[in-house]
């Protein structure tokens, strides 16, 4: 027994000096040395990014109607048009929607005068002399009065979106806005004009459906002189429901709104610019009983023709004065004639 408790000692002993070795063996691990920091870290705080619209393209935007014109650019004659060339000339005009008034102004001039500078030329010069309107926007009332910007226009134009676009575009600018929810007989007009005042910071005023509009206008406009609002934006209806005249209901809000304290300084047609000559009907509507002063013309872009702006200018003498490119919040923007000749015809 005693033999037996002694080779197991020895055992015990043998393999605690065997670990030993080992570990004299091995170098000790150690931990890299660390680089020393620097002084300094950051020289320069480098600034925040800002988130901006994007700016629209209206070459892009207006590819539709861009691609109409096609056929007019590619014409490289110079000098007297033959025969077959005029007629080229109406199809795209008559195609590209700016009405029969126009189409044939320009083949007059064509005959008469031919296209000293190219075909392309004479159109796009043609285009711009029926786009002479004076456009200038105005925002301001009298002294003591607030200024009212009205919309009309029947159902499915994009009015409320427009008047949401615009109310961005004013409070972006340092202006105090507030909305007037006067299309009472749509049910989600009221709410969706709701969302714009919550995404834009506008106030807004607005009632049960059903409730009269000129009341709603009214009390928005005494909301805005109490509050020293800058605007008044104003919602109506593009339809009712009962017998009661449309028109009748907007020359009444229209004498609403122009009382103390409120001043309308601009009445605005909006119009949806892929219905084509069927807007030019709605608008002669519309224009003796809102006194309209100029038009918001929408979805321009996509499938609509953007020769409608020309025969709305000629035949009506409104001036169209913002146009919509797109669904974005910064893609209603104010039209201005060259930029959209050029997009369209650039000779």
């Amino acid at each position: 027994m005693t033999v037996i408790i002694i080779i197991v000692a020895l055992l015990v002993i043998a393999a605690l000096v065997v670990v030993v070795a080992r570990r004299r063996r091995s170098p000790a691990l150690q931990s890299a040395p660390r680089p020393a920091m620097p002084e300094v870290l950051v020289t320069e705080v480098a600034e925040r990014p800002q988130l901006v619209e994007e700016v629209p393209v209206l070459e892009q935007r207006l590819g539709a109607s861009r691609s109409i014109f096609e056929r007019v650019r590619s014409m490289v004659t110079a000098g007297a048009l033959s025969q077959d060339q005029l007629d080229i000339v109406e199809e795209v005009l008559l195609r590209s929607d700016v009405g029969v008034a126009t189409t044939n102004a320009v083949l007059d001039d064509l005959r008469t005068n031919g296209a000293p500078e190219g075909t392309a030329h004479a159109v796009r010069a043609a285009l711009l002399g029926s786009l002479d309107r004076e456009r200038t926007l105005t925002d301001v009332a009298d002294p003591g009065r607030v200024p009212v910007w009205l919309f009309v226009g029947v159902n499915g134009v994009g009015k409320t979106t427009t008047i949401g676009k615009l109310a961005h575009r004013h409070v972006n600018e340092g202006r105090s806005v507030v909305l007037a929810a006067g299309d009472t007989f749509r049910a989600a007009a009221s709410e969706q004009l709701q969302q714009w005042a919550d995404r834009t910071g506008a106030d807004i005023v607005r009632a049960a459906e059903g409730a009269d509009p000129g009341s709603v206008v009214h009390d928005a406009i005494g909301r805005a002189a109490a509050r020293g609002a800058d605007i008044v934006l104003a919602d109506t209806a593009g339809r009712r429901a009962n017998s009661t005249n449309l028109l009748d209901e907007l020359s009444k809000i229209r004498r609403v709104a122009d009382r103390e304290p409120g001043q309308v300084v601009e009445t605005f047609m909006v119009l949806d610019a892929t219905t084509g000559q069927n807007a030019l009907s709605q608008a002669r509507e519309f224009q003796a009983a809102a006194n309209v002063t100029g038009i918001v013309l929408t979805k321009l872009d996509g499938t609509a023709r953007g020769g409608i702006v020309v025969a709305i200018e000629r035949e009506l003498g409104i001036p169209v004065k913002f146009v919509g490119i797109g669904e974005g919040v910064g893609d209603l923007i104010p039209f201005e004639p060259h930029a959209f000749v050029d997009s369209l015809i650039d000779a």
